[in-house]
């Protein structure tokens, strides 16, 4: 496995072809359960507090994802979460993070890929797409840049052009970002943006 922040020839790693692949990218969607999180979901409590609070769950996300999402912004990608588990715990972190393009509990995820390329203007090589288990795989056909991260089912990580070294809930949103902004050229770009815009909070 390739270490993206140690390689010392990016482009012999990954190839052109994958990396031109990597340099379309103006869309990033990703997938919440397994990729955002490590895929557990905490329950408990007895009858009472679990009705009191309409099915309240508990999900763990990482604050390296959320710079992640940050770095992307200050690249100029879009970014969309489609879930196939509708979880209030994904709404509140989409939220927290200004994401707008959430789909919660989409189990057949076309119907609104399809929506954000029509409302987004792009074309599938435009497109990346992270995930890690069997309902991601229509969707991973069909992006010009399919990730999966490094807990994804092994069918997954045949379909994506890059696996990250991080697993899902452990900082993999950042490091695919990581990766799609150094395929652009933009990641020390992207490192000094970051750094600036803390100047100005």
């Amino acid at each position: 496995m390739v270490d993206i922040y140690t390689s010392s020839n990016f482009e012999k790693e990954f190839g052109p072809k994958v990396i031109e692949r990597g340099k379309k990218v103006k869309l990033v969607i990703t997938d919440v359960d397994g990729v955002l999180t490590d895929g557990s979901i905490y329950k408990g409590g007895n009858e009472i507090t679990y009705k009191s609070f309409n099915n309240f769950e508990l999900k763990k996300f990482s604050v390296l994802d959320g710079a992640g999402v940050a770095l992307a912004r200050l690249l100029d990608f879009h970014i969309a979460f489609i879930s196939g588990r509708k979880s209030s715990a994904t709404e509140i972190r989409a939220n927290e993070l200004n994401i707008t393009d959430v789909y919660n509990g989409t189990l057949n995820k076309m119907t609104p890929y399809k929506d954000l390329k029509s409302k987004y203007s792009l074309n599938d090589e435009d497109i990346a797409f992270i995930g890690d288990d069997i309902i991601d795989l229509n969707l991973m056909e069909n992006v010009g840049a399919p990730i999966a991260v490094a807990n994804a089912y092994h069918l997954v990580k045949d379909t994506a052009i890059y696996t990250t070294s991080l697993p899902g809930g452990q900082g993999a949103f950042r490091e695919a970002i990581d990766w799609l902004a150094m395929c652009q050229g933009r990641y020390e770009e992207g490192i000094q943006l970051m750094k600036n815009s803390l100047l100005n909070k």
